[in-house]
């Protein structure tokens, strides 16, 4: 017992103690740095416009004020973008995940003769498009300017997203999908009884990703709907809210609106949009976490 326990003790030797006192202050180092812009912004956003023109802003406000907010908020147009925003990014979301995994599921299956050719025609776009104004003339000719469908159709297919979950499928065992096809089950119950709920990690993967790009996209608004005010999304109206204030100056670090009780700046109204803008996938990220890092590891184990 005796040797054993002095065996034990040199596994805390003075070299493992350093080793890890090193990897706690990188890790540290990591998460200061990770923290450190969005603390900052959070900070400036809710300064005093003016005041924060001084610097000196790190962690916190030191003279608060909901200006800010208040300039981004107050037009009505924030309002309907908002609405728009959010209801692209949940039909978006669940119509494009729906679509990719039934086209997913379909070339994941190996009697299917035309699943090599297919997958080669989804990789050749991921290299090769029309260009934006073939695509622009492509949709206006759908008839998809100032319409909210505009936002949803065209990207209701992503190769990439293809094939993130089509090679998950493939690594899921045969024996189920042959001991389903046994008891009868056609392929569209496999593919809700079976596929579906063991591939709920990637495809909450693939819908934070398709909810991120359709919650951060404003270029198709500008090129369809700009002449719409009733479908212009959150996104956009900040950008044009920023454009205006950049406008106001030369500088813009130091240019500033006087609106109808204060004065802002174009950092101090970025801050505040870059807050309001990250809330909804920072409030939606923890709840997709597990299946996140889950998803991540797709493809790096080979059996």
């Amino acid at each position: 017992m005796e040797v054993r326990y002095k065996k034990s003790r040199k596994r805390f030797s003075l070299k493992n103690f350093i080793y890890s006192i090193t990897i706690g202050l990188i890790l540290a180092s990591f998460v200061i740095v990770t923290i450190y812009p969005i603390l900052n912004t959070l900070a400036v956003s809710f300064n005093d416009a003016i005041d924060a023109l001084r610097g000196g802003i790190y962690l916190w406000p030191r003279k608060w004020s909901l200006n800010n907010y208040s300039t981004v908020l107050h037009k009505e147009s924030m309002m309907t973008g908002l609405y728009i925003s959010v209801l692209r990014t949940l039909a978006g979301t669940v119509l494009q995940l729906a679509v990719t995994a039934l086209i997913s599921f379909v070339l994941s299956r190996k009697n299917f003769i035309f699943a090599k050719p297919i997958s080669i025609l989804f990789v050749l776009t991921m290299y090769v498009n029309g260009g934006l104004i073939p695509t622009f003339l492509l949709n206006k000719e759908l008839g998809f300017t100032n319409s909210f469908w505009v936002y949803i159709i065209p990207g209701l297919v992503s190769a990439f997203n293809m094939l993130v979950i089509r090679t998950y499928m493939n690594g899921l065992p045969d024996s189920l999908e042959e001991s389903a096809m046994m008891d009868g089950a056609g392929y569209f119950t496999i593919f809700m009884r079976i596929i579906v709920p063991l591939c709920k990690p990637v495809f909450a993967t693939i819908a934070l990703f398709i909810a991120v790009g359709q919650w951060n996209s404003w270029f198709d608004t500008m090129l369809y709907n700009r002449m719409a005010d009733n479908l212009t999304t959150l996104q956009y109206e900040l950008m044009k809210l920023l454009s205006s204030v950049s406008q106001l100056s030369g500088d813009a670090n130091t240019a500033s609106i006087t609106g109808a009780a204060a004065q802002v700046t174009t950092t101090s109204v970025r801050a505040a949009a870059t807050i309001l803008t990250c809330l909804p996938i920072v409030a939606l990220y923890p709840f997709l976490q597990r299946y996140f890092v889950t998803g991540l590891t797709i493809g790096g184990v080979k059996e």
